[in-house]
């Protein structure tokens, strides 16, 4: 008998010392600042860490076409269009196109990349209200865009669903660089 009011009395000071530590975390949250009163997004980016795997950063203008980050990947998320220059040597990349609703953000295709045009960069916001929002052609994304030197946002994708050719061909003056004359 006395080893029933003992398991009682365990079960009844267990669950009390539960609910105890629920109610204090439930009190610490109206203590906090809201998450909107930190960080002021989107006018103010959210910090990340120097390691955080984002959306990817393409740079066209050095990429070669051998679809090593495409074989690289797990998922098979990387679609690669390109036919052979009439310009020298090498491939003319016509699209280079991401399947964010496929990706795993794994980083597997930054390392095999020998010339290091694919990397993982730190934006973390793709929203959209279709899927078809979600696969993203680097390729013909606005110019500075698609080369880093804007972020990846919805209307610079949506945009990019307008043009039908490649933003940039090799062997054409880049946009970007300055002549001798200037």
């Amino acid at each position: 008998m006395f080893d029933w009011f003992r398991n009682v009395w365990i079960a009844v000071s267990t669950v009390i010392k539960g609910m105890w530590v629920t109610l204090f975390t439930m009190g610490k949250t109206y203590q906090r600042k809201a998450f909107a009163e930190i960080y002021e997004y989107p006018e103010t980016p959210v910090p990340v860490k120097a390691r955080y795997r984002g959306f990817h950063r393409f740079d066209l203008t050095t990429c070669i076409g051998c679809e090593k980050c495409a074989a690289a990947c797990p998922v098979d998320c990387i679609y690669i269009e390109k036919e052979k220059s009439p310009v020298g040597k090498g491939f003319r990349i016509d699209g280079f196109t991401i399947d964010y609703t496929k990706c795993m953000f794994c980083a597997l295709c930054v390392e095999p990349c020998p010339v290091d045009c694919i990397f993982m960069g730190s934006n973390h916001d793709l929203s959209c209200y279709s899927r078809d929002g979600c696969v993203v052609d680097y390729a013909k994304l606005p110019l500075e865009t698609a080369w880093g030197q804007a972020t990846l946002n919805p209307t610079s994708v949506s945009e990019s669903k307008v043009l039908y050719e490649p933003v940039w061909v090799k062997g054409e003056p880049s946009p970007f660089e300055y002549s001798e004359a200037e």
